[in-house]
């Protein structure tokens, strides 16, 4: 009997490695992971070649809001 990885699985384990690499780039987890899961490894190249999302450089504190 041959050994394989049915294709279902490998897409299914392609959408949780991308999910933790847009969660680690800024982006949403769970979005990536259903995209992931329609786009496979598309979706792997379009989190590794687009850069992070820019955030504001000048956070505004509560106690800044306050005074």
């Amino acid at each position: 009997m041959e050994e394989y990885v049915p294709i279902g699985f490998f897409i299914f384990s392609i959408a949780i490695v991308n999910a933790g690499l847009a969660e680690q780039k800024g982006r949403s987890r769970w979005i990536w992971f259903l995209l992931s899961l329609i786009l496979g490894p598309l979706a792997t190249a379009m989190i590794v070649i687009w850069p992070a999302p820019q955030r504001s450089s000048s956070p505004v504190s509560v106690e800044a809001k306050s005074s």
